[in-house]
């Protein structure tokens, strides 16, 4: 959970010609599989995407993140700092697990919504109090349990290769009744 205080700020209302105060308040918030269920509930697209998301989107998002009651006003008054801030904590992968890329090749084209990612959760038996964790640990964990539920392929050696042609040729030639 990343907690950020949002500075009181003054806005000037160049219709009313008036200025006003806005801010002055805490937030909590939560990157989680829950906050972008929301956030794709309101907006109908993917929010694991390479697309980029409007300034209206963003402040979305970190509604659909917030913990905590705050008046609407408060999010006026989001600073750079506290954009910043938010942009870290999303991008953080709150865990101390790390994957070899090795022979991992391009990453998938696929679409993952929420959806997808609560099938993965269900098909895995991860608990759905885990909707909660951050989501790039929770995406961690599923990749960990999938990676482990998959069969590991032994790798031959050369000579290991060399040996199963050779018993796979002599067993062709006595069957086939040839000498090569």
């Amino acid at each position: 959970m990343l907690r950020i205080i949002v500075p009181k700020t003054e806005l000037y209302d160049e219709e009313k010609e008036t200025f006003s105060t806005v801010g002055g308040g805490g937030l909590e918030l939560e990157h989680s599989l829950f906050s972008i269920s929301l956030w794709e509930a309101k907006w109908h697209k993917p929010f694991i995407s390479e697309d980029p998301r409007s300034y209206e989107e963003t402040i979305s998002y970190i509604k659909c993140m917030t913990t905590n009651f705050v008046e609407p006003e408060v999010y006026a008054g989001l600073t750079e700092e506290n954009m910043e801030d938010i942009k870290k904590y999303i991008d953080d992968s709150a865990t101390a697990t790390w994957f070899s890329n090795k022979g991992a090749g391009a990453p998938s084209k696929k679409v993952i919504t929420s959806e997808i990612i609560y099938y993965q959760m269900i098909s895995l038996n991860i608990p759905f109090e885990c909707q909660h964790w951050h989501l790039n640990r929770l995406l961690t964990l599923i990749r960990v349990c999938s990676e482990k539920n998959t069969p590991n392929k032994k790798k031959m050696s050369k000579a290991e290769i060399r040996a199963r042609n050779k018993a796979l040729n002599d067993e062709r030639r006595k069957r086939l009744g040839t000498t090569g």
